[in-house]
C-alpha cells in the first residue's frame, strides 16, 4: 500500500477526512482492543463519549473532522458543562477525543492533534466516599434468611470489601481462581491483566458457606466455571452486583450514593490506615499508575484531620 501523501510545509495540519467523522470510530475501537488491550468497559466508555461528540459535532456548520479546531472543542466543553456534568466526567470526555485524534495522527490521517493543545478542565479534589469499619460490618451482615440467595449475596459483599475488586471483576471470578485454603483468588482486571488478591477469614467463610449450602442447589451445566451465579445458573452481571449493594445499603440506612466502588474505596483507605505500603496497595487494586492510588492517602489524611479537629482540645 503506497504511503499517504502529506501536505507541504506550512500547509494546514489537517488532512482531508470523511465528511462523516464517525466512520473512524470502529477502527479506533478495534485498535484500542487489539493493540492496547483495553477492557470492554473502557471501550464502551470511549464509544459512548465519542458518539455523543459526533452527534453534537454533526449539528455544527461544517461537521468534517478536519474542521474541528480549538474554538469548536472549547464550545463542546462548554456544552458538556451546561449539562451540569462533573468535572471528572468532562475530563473523561476530553480524554476520549484526545485518544481518537492521537490515533488519527498515528494512522497518518492527521499531521498533528489539535486536541492536545487544549488543557483538561481544572479538577477539584474529589475524595471518594468511604465507610467506617463498623458500617462495613453492618452492610456485610445485611443479607439474612428470607432473602433470595442471601448466602451468595453475603459472599459477594464480603469479596468486594476483602479484595477491593471492582464489580466487573467479582462478576468474572471463576471457581478455579478461588483458593480458600491458601486464602486468595485470581482476579482478571482491566486490560485482561490477572492479579492475586487475598481473602480474609470473613470472606473465606462466606464463600465456603455459599458454595456448600447454596450454589450446589442452583448449579447448572453451563455455570460450572463461574463462582457467582443467579437462579438460572448464569453468571451474575456487574449490574446485578450493583443492585445487590444498593439493596442492602438501603436496608442498613446508608446513603443512596453507596455502590460497589464504595467498598473498593473503603478497602483501600482501611488498608492504608492499617499501615499498608502504597506500592503494595497499587498492586492489590490493579492500578496502572501510582498517582491513581495516591488519592487514598488524601482520603486517610482527611479522615485523620477530622478526628484531630474533633478530639484535640485546641482542634
Amino acid at each position: 500500500m503506497p504511503p499517504r501523501k502529506r501536505p507541504p510545509p506550512g500547509a494546514d495540519f489537517s488532512v482531508a477526512l470523511s465528511k462523516d467523522p464517525s466512520v473512524h470510530l470502529q477502527p479506533f475501537l478495534d485498535y484500542l482492543e487489539a493493540e492496547c488491550g483495553m477492557a470492554d468497559n473502557t471501550l464502551k466508555a470511549y464509544r459512548t463519549d465519542l458518539e455523543q461528540f459526533f452527534v453534537w459535532n454533526s449539528l455544527q456548520e461544517d461537521p468534517s473532522l478536519d474542521r474541528i479546531d480549538l474554538k469548536r472543542l472549547s464550545a463542546y466543553l462548554k456544552h458538556l458543562h451546561s449539562r451540569q456534568l462533573a468535572a471528572t466526567t468532562i475530563a473523561r470526555h476530553l480524554v476520549s477525543i484526545k485518544m481518537l485524534f492521537r490515533y488519527l495522527v498515528l494512522e497518518g490521517e492527521l499531521l498533528e492533534s489539535v486536541v492536545d493543545l487544549l488543557s483538561s478542565p481544572k479538577l477539584w479534589q474529589h475524595l471518594p466516599k468511604v465507610l467506617s469499619p463498623e458500617m462495613v460490618n453492618r452492610l456485610l451482615e445485611a443479607p439474612r434468611i428470607g432473602d433470595l440467595y442471601w448466602k451468595r449475596d453475603r459472599a459477594i459483599l464480603a469479596i468486594l470489601y476483602a479484595t477491593g475488586c471492582r464489580a466487573s471483576e467479582v462478576a468474572s471470578l471463576k471457581l478455579v481462581g478461588i483458593q480458600l485454603e491458601e486464602g486468595y483468588c485470581r482476579c482478571l482486571g482491566n486490560g485482561n491483566k490477572e492479579r492475586i488478591v487475598g481473602l480474609n477469614p470473613v470472606a473465606k467463610n462466606a464463600v465456603e458457606r455459599y458454595l456448600n449450602e447454596e450454589r450446589v442447589k442452583i448449579q447448572r451445566a453451563n455455570d460450572a466455571e463461574w463462582l457467582f451465579v443467579n437462579g438460572r445458573g448464569a453468571p451474575v452481571s456487574r449490574i446485578m452486583i450493583w443492585k445487590i449493594v444498593k439493596k442492602y445499603a438501603a436496608r442498613v440506612g446508608l446513603s443512596k450514593e453507596i455502590s460497589p466502588h464504595t467498598l473498593r474505596h473503603s478497602f483501600a483507605t482501611h488498608m492504608l490506615a492499617g499501615g499498608a505500603n502504597i506500592r503494595a496497595l497499587q498492586e492489590l487494586l490493579g492500578h496502572a499508575s501510582i498517582s491513581t492510588t495516591q488519592i487514598y492517602t488524601h482520603v486517610e489524611h482527611s479522615r485523620l484531620k477530622a478526628i484531630h479537629q474533633k478530639c484535640h482540645p485546641r482542634g
